[in-house]
């Protein structure tokens, strides 16, 4: 049985948390601010939860995170 790898490009986009959830960066911000109100420039920033129909394909992928 051959060992299983963590998916390196994976491990460098997503980080797990305590709970066994996964975060990760937002997408839409690194240009065409202008045309983006305040308050989704704002609610940008930092970090979301992956949503939990992908936990288990990231389990996969991740499996020494």
């Amino acid at each position: 049985m051959p060992k299983q790898k963590t998916n390196r490009a994976a491990a460098k986009r997503f980080k797990r948390t305590a709970n066994g959830g996964f975060k990760s960066a937002n997408a839409y911000t690194s240009h065409r601010f202008h045309g983006k109100t305040k308050k989704q420039r704002r609610q940008l920033r930092g970090t979301s939860m992956m949503d939990k129909t992908n936990i288990k394909t990231y389990k996969k992928l991740l499996p020494h995170l």
